[in-house]
């Protein structure tokens, strides 16, 4: 029955309290953005990405420490803030604050509900920069799907002709888009190399063909496609978002999906 019970008790009461209270800063935008001054949004979304931060930490520094598809999202919805904040500082006219902080939110719930299973205490010392790898290209792959939908959103507003000059301009979003794809890129490649010569070291097993292998392999010929369409033959718009869907849908199910059917849908079972 541990995985009835865990739902609500897997979290000290004082991790629970810092959730709660990045949920709540993540959801003063999203109820009070056309009432809020910008500088009230700000401060409410830093306050958030603080207290994110500290929920994240306090999970992996739990004895012992628990990861899991929820956690990894959580740290991906985290990542996708940071860029975000800091392109903010350099594109004032970046607007994406309602989708991240319902994104935000949602996580780190998630991550309270299911904080994963507990690591083993003997591992690679490589373990942690794998992880992070990962995570890394989960967070800049995720980062190019908000910017692909901004970009979507752009050309609509061009196609009907809008008059909205709150937006940022499409040549621009379409760089910033295909930037973090090609980051993304690079870390996921990172990530699968890794995997490949260090599997034994890094989980006990060699190369395995599983779902995890097989749907990570198919989001990077997703993203090498996309990038070498670009290159090659100038792929844009609507053909390359929907690549940037595709590899961002395959990626998601590498691994969270493949935890979360682990987790939560094998667990339940079981119990």
């Amino acid at each position: 029955m541990e995985s009835s019970t865990h739902i609500f008790t897997g979290s000290p009461t004082w991790v629970m309290a810092l959730a709660m209270a990045a949920i709540a800063s993540y959801l003063i935008p999203v109820f009070g953005v056309q009432r809020m001054a910008e500088s009230h949004t700000r401060l409410a979304m830093r306050c958030a990405w603080v207290l994110h931060l500290l929920t994240v930490a306090a999970g992996l520094m739990t004895t012992p420490a628990r990861f899991g598809f929820a956690p990894a999202l959580s740290m991906t919805a985290w990542l996708m803030l940071t860029v975000y904040a800091i392109e903010q500082q350099l594109y004032p006219k970046m607007r994406a604050v309602g989708v991240l902080s319902v994104l935000g939110a949602l996580t780190v719930l998630l991550a309270q509900i299911f904080p994963g299973k507990p690591m083993a205490l003997q591992t690679s010392a490589w373990l942690p920069l794998h992880l992070a790898l990962g995570i890394a290209s989960y967070g800049l792959c995720a980062a190019a799907v908000v910017h692909a939908g901004l970009m979507s959103r752009a050309e609509h507003r061009m196609r009907t002709a809008s008059n909205d000059e709150g937006g940022m301009p499409l040549l621009m979003l379409e760089r910033l888009t295909f930037r973090f794809v090609t980051a993304g890129f690079v870390l996921l490649s990172a990530t699968l190399l890794a995997g490949l010569l260090f599997g034994e070291s890094l989980y006990g097993r060699a190369w395995v063909w599983d779902h995890k292998t097989v749907f990570s392999l198919l989001a990077w010929v997703a993203f090498a496609l996309l990038l070498i369409g670009r290159s090659r033959f100038g792929l844009r718009g609507r053909h390359a978002v929907h690549l940037i869907y595709a590899g961002a849908a395959l990626l998601l199910l590498a691994y969270a999906g493949s935890r979360f059917v682990l987790e939560v849908v094998m667990l339940g079972r079981l119990s």
